[in-house]
């Protein structure tokens, strides 16, 4: 039986989030007979013929589409960013510690985990503030000694976001990109790794995308007594192929690319109608006279992850149980910050954030 589109709600969910209903469609079409291949993709070796394609033409679209060098490698993980907030430590971070810039939630969880590891340098952190910004270049110097800086790009549960290539200062820069992979056009050759949990932005949880140069995977340090599956040479050198791979979730990534690079012009373009779907959201709180408080400053807006506050936790549960009611689903804030959180990537169709920004000036008038 195939499902109406007309059931579908507005999901505003921040992860796993909204897919592009032409991948889901293809997905669906081809779930029980993969074509000319007599089964699912679900169903095949993972290190047959068919899989082995799925995988190979994956890669080559991101590359395609991110501008990725070709000393870089292209890994497709398990474990989600979590898993890489202890791989990054453990694999890289040497005796001169590693900086990691404190930005919110989970740039903290990285530093936890690496602290485990080794010493953690903090070169800035927005903490005292309230994680309401990004730091600018030179608000931060890093420790000529340190491995590496880690950042996270976009902070899913504050809603602030680099809207650059941040200077690393010398260090290899690392980032943490699962809430804004593919949002934008970035210079790949200015990070050593970027890391990103697939489940927000470019496919399905159940695969985690990693980017990370040949130079940067040359300082690996030794430790024969690292785990195997928690060392990125077996990755790299079997080609994400040491056990078997989340091969469903790799084949939706491959879906979801597809979507991107024919359908809504590659990054540049996605860029272009992430921007337009931020700002009619953003002028609906910034015009509400102080209804709507936004959390973000300007400048660090993400436009992933759109947070707000009303004026009473009991106003913020109505909106939040009006809106379901509408069908515009998943605003209610994450659990340790409260308040309202639109999260809109890649795939949120802009008329969803219409038809928010809609019921946002009814209750305003209402309540």
């Amino acid at each position: 039986m195939t499902v109406s589109t007309s059931q579908r709600i507005f999901n505003f969910s921040a992860g796993p989030a909204v897919l592009p209903l032409p991948a889901l469609q293809e997905a669906q079409r081809d779930l029980v007979c993969y074509p000319d291949a007599g089964a699912s993709v679900m169903e095949m070796s993972h290190r047959g013929k068919v899989i082995d394609g799925i995988i190979k033409q994956t890669e080559a679209r991101l590359r395609r589409i991110l501008g990725v060098p070709e000393n870089y490698h292209v890994l497709f993980l398990q474990g989600g960013a979590s898993l890489q907030f202890s791989m990054v430590p453990i694999n890289f971070l040497g005796s001169g510690g590693a900086d990691y810039l404190e930005l919110g939630a989970w740039s903290k969880k990285a530093m936890a985990e690496a602290r485990k590891v080794g010493q953690v340098q903090v070169p800035w952190s927005g903490k005292a503030e309230g994680f309401k910004r990004m730091p600018g270049d030179g608000d931060f110097k890093v420790s000529p000694e340190a491995s590496y800086l880690h950042i996270t790009s976009n902070e899913t549960i504050e809603g602030i976001q680099f809207h650059r290539d941040p200077d690393s200062q010398g260090l290899p820069l690392v980032c943490d990109a699962s809430s804004d992979f593919l949002c934008r056009p970035l210079d790949i050759s200015r990070y050593a790794m970027i890391y990103a949990g697939a489940q927000k932005n470019v496919g399905p949880a159940g695969v985690t995308l990693v980017v990370m140069s040949d130079e940067f995977y040359s300082k690996t340090l030794p430790d024969e007594k690292r785990p195997t599956m928690l060392g990125y040479k077996v990755h790299v050198e079997n080609k994400s192929l040491y056990n078997t791979a989340p091969v469903f979730a790799i084949y939706m990534v491959g879906l979801v690319l597809k979507w991107l690079e024919e359908e809504m012009g590659g990054v540049s373009g996605i860029y272009a109608h992430n921007q337009k779907k931020a700002a009619l959201l953003y002028q609906a709180i910034d015009q509400s006279d102080g209804y709507y408080r936004g959390h973000a400053e300007v400048a660090s807006r993400s436009l992933m992850n759109v947070t707000w506050r009303l004026s009473s936790e009991e106003l913020e549960k109505k909106f939040i149980q009006e809106a379901q009611a509408r069908g515009l689903d998943g605003l209610k804030g994450h659990r340790s910050v409260g308040g309202i959180r639109a999260s809109i990537y890649n795939a949120f169709p802009y008329e969803g954030v219409e038809s928010l920004v809609s019921f946002m000036e009814e209750f305003r008038r209402k309540n």
